[in-house]
């Protein structure tokens, strides 16, 4: 097995241990993990491979394949473009989505006007400085500043950092790649991927991300679970993989492997 190179045979092991396990969820973040990064968010889209991958996961009996991302629903379900009741975790778990009854988040009133005053603060900072931007989301909003040049984006953040903290001291911050985020509630993927394992009953997990924000799902996986870093950033995780294509190519083996042990036994 290879992905960007020989993989090690500890994770070739895990392949095989996870792709037999009775129910199996597989949840991936998307942004640097099935598609890789662009410069418009909203351009960004999984490679034409992983994406075959998902489905044939999709395909199996007792597999669940759902996305967990930092983004807001609405924009995890345009980029992400899966099959429809696909579970979708989104806003670093503060939104959850595994069937279309579910219900929206609870953003009440006091939050709602946390997050308008915060950002009527931080958007003349953010206008200021070519090429950042506000994402907004249900609790709170980002910064991104991928497109800045290196020493104005850590100035920008530096900055806005200082202004909310300032302003209101009960926020959650999260830094990322070219990102940093503000939110009045908390929550973060490991909560998100620990109501996914509970309201899909599965007997072990597969999680791969590449972010700093995804080290909070990897943390959360239990034994009979598989987490792997995409890239080379530091992690908990026991398992990397080189990039997004690298990923896709252990998500379709993943998928190979899966179809035959479940052919084999209803045989």
């Amino acid at each position: 097995m290879t992905h960007g190179g020989s993989a090690p045979a500890a994770l070739d092991a895990a392949l095989e241990r996870i792709a037999g396990c009775r129910r199996l969820l597989v949840a991936l973040d998307f942004d640097g993990t099935l598609a890789p990064e662009v410069d418009d968010p909203l351009a960004a889209r999984a490679l034409p491979a992983a994406a075959a991958a998902l489905d044939a996961l999709q395909a199996l009996p007792e597999t669940f394949v759902a996305l967990v991302s930092g983004r807001s629903l609405e924009s995890l379900a345009h980029v992400g473009q899966v099959a429809p009741g696909t579970p979708l975790v989104g806003s670093h778990g503060l939104e959850v989505r595994i069937g279309a009854g579910d219900p929206e988040p609870a953003v009440d009133d006091a939050d709602r006007n946390r997050v308008v005053s915060l950002r009527a603060a931080l958007a003349p900072l953010v206008d200021a400085v070519d090429g950042a931007w506000i994402e907004d989301k249900p609790a709170g909003f980002a910064v991104h500043t991928r497109v800045v040049v290196s020493e104005a984006a850590g100035a920008l953040q530096r900055d806005v950092r200082e202004r909310a903290s300032a302003l209101d001291p009960g926020l959650t911050v999260r830094d990322g790649k070219n990102v940093i985020e503000f939110a009045v509630r908390d929550a973060t993927k490991g909560d998100g991927l620990r109501i996914l394992r509970d309201r899909l009953g599965v007997d072990a997990v597969l999680f791969a991300g590449d972010d700093v924000t995804d080290e909070d799902a990897l943390r959360v996986l239990g034994e009979q679970d598989l987490g792997i870093k995409v890239g080379a950033a530091a992690t908990v995780a026991e398992h990397r993989v080189a990039d997004p294509a690298a990923m896709a190519a252990l998500l379709a083996e993943l998928a190979e492997r899966r179809r035959g042990i479940v052919s084999g036994s209803t045989r």
